[in-house]
């Protein structure tokens, strides 16, 4: 008893000659000795050592509870999208009950079932959250097992694969603005309160950032190892508009056909009743509001506020329509008018046939950027959040989500109530790029000869002449409109370095940081990951044993020590030589730069050796917009090289590597730990499976053998 470690020995092979000593080992340590001659033996011999380890436990009648870490399931990854593979798994033991077996503690089985993680964030409803505010569960061990920035998946070529360390991403790898990792440290502990940080926050797959002051909510959730987390932003986050509507005019106005409601929100259950599964949510709302299913349980809340959108927003169909009939009002290219509210009601109106459309993509089920989904509001509503209410949002989304070259133009709508200022909603517009470019060109590039002065050569610049170049690029420094037509959504820095550096040395421009510690980067054979997890020993000891349980005992029984050696040599070859084309895990900073809106207009000029450039640059009134004139006959750039959005691999040198290491993570044991009880049978300890000829049996044989003769 007073011994704490338990030994298990294995005996590979048909060899017994140390069958006794291996045995007395495991024995007197209340082990378990295993012989393991045949591949056949595998399976079954190795996992006794499961039931020596559960004798105490079944001795005590304790059902403990488990819940594992996240994994992904294999069936689902085949046929499901990335927000459905990862699981949980909750199980218990059944164990003999019958006291003659008391001793033994014999487990018969386990029970459980997978809990598909994506179904206990639909706990926290989205629309309590805010736009920015979101929910996220941890492991005792710090490890996410839901957080929106989670991404365990990684493209590889054309498939989709799971990241190596996909499911022991750390708290502090997402949360990285808790540099002192205080809030990892009480949510692992089982803490409940709550903290404030300021965050920089990217949205539009990290190409733009926003910045907000956060407020963290934290509490373990009981008979579990689980942490939750409630993340809410101040500011407009922090009140809900609402209001009262008759449920018959409610009905009236949802069912137009320009509406449609968040269908990944829960604003009725449709699982729990396979009924309903059949069921949309906009199909199970009508249902349960005209009383034909009163088995449905919908979030009422929810409901009342969706209704109450629903009325407000009516008209704007009506007003939609009108513009659409009015062709003299509308402008050729203007595709799709759009709204959006907390609740998660969406309007929209397409005019331009399909055929017509550059944005044939946007707000479609593909289009998950732009469409309320259980992780997040669409970019167009966030963003819009963080501009003044009432001035229009410019930009082009990016590259490789847009179905050519659109522009979405956004605004958030706001109700102010005392002092309290809530958003109702936002409202926009989608276009094709050329809307913004003709209007433009006819003014920048028009000839206005009444407006020179008397003194020669001091007419207005016009933007068509060979040597001036004209953008127009938004407050993250992307551009809209440029000569170069394949400059659009570009960054402008990565199109002239040199003024791109004056406007951020000047103080227009800010740089900002941001990090990314799920990244995966190409091998290289001098740098070393710093993103990979730092396993705590016992952790380390336990995954080694079952890596030797399940791959060692196999390779010896299949394999001599020469063809092991050989193996191993080639397969070292072999992954030297296709190092350079494998991803792994990895580090990365990348830049975003956030225009200064207090410096309204500057100017200034670039020397470039034999040459300088001009510049000068202003704010476009009531919008994100900058226009910027530069002289374009002086190139830069030898001594400006571009400025691009890369993401760079931070690389760490050995003395970090090792205090990373030394430095172990705070972790919260298991509440309960069963390891060793006084009436366990230590006797029971294995056997030497090989048979033993009885003295009985032998006298048989001989009597028998000299009666024949």
């Amino acid at each position: 008893p007073e011994r704490r470690v338990r030994v298990f020995t294995y005996l590979i092979g048909r060899e017994l000659t140390f069958a006794e000593n291996v045995k007395w080992i495991a024995c007197n340590n209340k082990g378990y000795y295993t012989h393991v001659s045949t591949l056949a033996d595998v399976q079954e011999n190795v996992m006794e050592y499961l039931h020596v380890l559960s004798r105490p436990m079944v001795i005590n009648h304790d059902h403990d509870i488990i819940w594992t870490e996240a994994y992904m399931d294999s069936v689902m990854f085949n046929t499901q999208a990335q927000s459905l593979l990862l699981m949980t798994s909750v199980a218990m033991p059944v164990f003999s009950k019958k006291e003659e077996t008391l001793s033994h503690g014999i487990l018969l089985g386990v029970v459980g079932t997978d809990v598909a993680l994506r179904e206990l964030m639909r706990l926290a409803p989205r629309y309590k959250l805010g736009i920015h505010g979101y929910a996220f569960l941890i492991t005792n061990n710090g490890y996410i097992l839901s957080h929106p920035e989670l991404r365990p998946l990684y493209k590889e070529g054309k498939k989709l694969k799971p990241k190596p360390n996909y499911n022991s991403v750390d708290l502090s790898e997402v949360e990285w603005e808790d540099t002192e990792e205080k809030l990892r440290s009480v949510m692992v502990k089982g803490e409940t309160g709550t903290m404030s940080l300021d965050v920089r926050s990217s949205v539009d797959k990290g190409t733009r950032v926003i910045f907000l002051k956060n407020d963290y909510f934290y509490t373990v959730i009981n008979e579990t190892p689980f942490s939750l987390g409630i993340v809410l932003s101040r500011g407009y986050g922090q009140y809900i508009f609402t209001g009262n509507v008759s449920v018959e005019e409610g009905l009236h106005d949802l069912l137009t056909p320009d509406l449609t409601i968040a269908d990944e929100w829960t604003y009725c259950e449709i699982d729990i009743d396979p009924a309903h599964r059949k069921l949309n949510q906009l199909q199970a709302i009508v249902k349960y509001l005209t009383g034909k299913d009163p088995n449905l349980q919908c979030d009422a809340q929810l409901l009342q506020q969706t209704l109450f959108d629903t009325v407000v927003t009516a008209p704007m169909e009506a007003y939609w329509t009108a513009l659409m009939l009015n062709a003299s009002s509308m402008d050729d290219g203007i595709e799709t008018a759009f709204l959006g509210t907390r609740s998660g009601l969406l309007r929209f109106l397409k005019y331009a046939g399909i055929e017509k459309r550059v944005g044939k993509s946007f707000l479609t089920s593909t289009d998950k950027e732009n469409m309320f989904t259980l992780d997040h509001f669409p970019v167009w509503y966030r963003r819009a959040a963080e501009h003044p209410a009432g001035q229009f949002l410019y930009y082009m989304p990016r590259q490789d989500t847009r179905a050519g070259r659109i522009l979405i133009a956004s605004t958030a709508v706001t109700v102010t109530v005392g002092k309290k200022t809530a958003i109702a909603g936002a409202v926009g517009v989608q276009m094709s790029l050329e809307v913004l470019e003709s209007r433009f060109w006819a003014v920048a590039a028009q000839p206005n000869d009444t407006d020179c002065s008397t003194v020669e050569g001091l007419c207005p610049l016009r933007c068509d002449r060979f040597d001036i170049e004209c953008y127009v690029i938004d407050n993250n420094g992307f551009v809209l409109i440029s000569k170069q037509r394949s400059d659009a959504g570009r960054f402008f820095g990565e199109t002239d370095g040199s003024v791109m550096t004056t406007l951020i040395r000047m103080g227009m421009f800010k740089r900002v940081s941001l990090f990314d510690y799920q990244a995966m980067c190409k091998t290289s054979s001098h740098s070393v990951s710093g993103a990979r997890p730092l396993l705590s020993p016992l952790y380390a000891l336990a995954s080694t044993f079952k890596w030797f349980l399940s791959n060692f005992l196999l390779f010896l029984l299949e394999f001599n020590i020469c063809s092991l050696w050989h193996m191993d040599s080639f397969g070292e070859a072999y992954v030297h030589k296709k190092r350079g084309n494998m991803l792994q895990p990895c580090d990365t900073e990348y830049p975003s730069f956030v225009y200064e809106p207090s410096v309204k207009e500057t100017n200034s000029i670039i020397k470039c050796g034999r040459c300088q450039k001009m510049f000068v640059v202003q704010q476009v009134p009531e919008s994100n917009l900058l226009m910027l004139v530069v002289q374009g006959d002086c190139d830069c750039s030898r001594q400006y090289p571009p400025i691009t959005l890369e993401p760079m691999e931070v690389k760490y040198n050995a003395s970090v590597k090792c205090d990373r290491m030394r430095s172990q993570k705070i972790r919260r044991r298991p509440e309960s730990c069963h390891s060793y009880h006084p009436q366990e049978n230590a006797d029971d300890c294995g056997g030497t499976y090989f048979i033993r000829l009885s003295s009985c049996l032998l006298f048989i044989c001989i009597s028998f053998t000299v009666l024949v003769s």
